[in-house]
């Protein structure tokens, strides 16, 4: 039967009540105002990663995938999925597996801690490759796409999940957060060595296509959806359902306000040869 994404939300939000150490990165239930923004943010992506997945015996993998969520809630579909991640991050899936298991099958979700570039998978092994909230971290960029068509199988796919690089505020609030210091290193602690990781290194639309044609790939156009153009104080509590259909109806409508307003951006990504 699986579980739909308003189920697996509301199931989330009890999981946050009693692990307090996933709080700092969800913050559903730190302000009670913004709690139907932040929900529809999160649904919307949940929901497009899950109507793009078309077949459930797909070999999938979630690159950068953080704490296990969109992986969790796809192995309550009977969607195999193998997830990477680094940092802190894999200390929590455990605990979460545990909390989840009472609810549906999560035997589906396998995950391994591994960087892009020291990855272990071998040439055209993957139909899909989920990659939200990742993106703008993978560092030397061109690399990267290398090693995610080489790891495609034909006619393979890049699921994309991103923040919208040409959103004027987010640029503006990065700017201040980091200048313009958009790549870093770190040492990580598992590997024992220094890697690059792009410092929330969003781009737009456009440059992503640019990158991605550099190494065999396109975005497909009529996969594109933009999401969150009202503030937190433009989206009350109340009718939240009418205002996520009201964005959905001005991005397709304002290409102004489309490219520079709105902060998400969700697309798919074909391999072209």
């Amino acid at each position: 039967m699986g579980i739909s994404v308003e189920d697996f939300f509301s199931l989330f939000v009890k999981e946050l009540e009693s692990n307090e150490d996933l709080r700092y990165y969800y913050k559903y239930l730190e302000n009670e105002s913004r709690f139907e923004y932040r929900k529809a943010y999160f649904c919307q992506r949940l929901e497009y990663v899950h109507k793009n997945i078309l077949e459930n015996n797909l070999k999938i993998w979630d690159c950068g995938c953080g704490f296990g969520t969109t992986a969790i809630f796809l192995s309550m579909n009977g969607i195999k999925v193998h997830g990477t991640t680094l940092e802190h991050y894999i200390e929590q899936i455990p605990k979460r597996l545990d909390y989840w298991k009472n609810y549906g099958d999560v035997s589906n979700f396998t995950y391994s801690y591994e960087n892009i570039f020291d990855h272990s998978f071998q040439k055209e092994s993957f139909d899909l490759i989920i990659i939200q909230d990742t993106l703008h971290h993978l560092e030397p960029l061109g690399e990267a796409l290398k090693i995610l068509h080489e790891v495609l199988r034909k006619k393979g796919q890049l699921l994309i999940v991103e923040e919208n690089g040409n959103n004027i505020i987010q640029n503006a609030k990065l700017f201040l957060q980091r200048g313009n210091k958009r790549i870093i290193e770190i040492y990580d602690e598992h590997l024992k060595k220094n890697i690059l990781l792009g410092n929330e290194n969003i781009r737009s639309l456009k440059k992503w296509n640019k990158e991605f044609h550099k190494q065999g790939f396109e975005i497909e156009k009529k996969s594109v959806q933009y999401i969150r153009y009202y503030l937190p104080f433009m989206f009350p509590n109340k009718n939240a359902k009418e205002r996520v259909e009201k964005e959905q109806r001005i991005w397709k409508k304002n290409a102004l306000l489309k490219e520079f307003f709105f902060f998400g951006i969700n697309f798919m990504v074909n391999k072209k040869n």
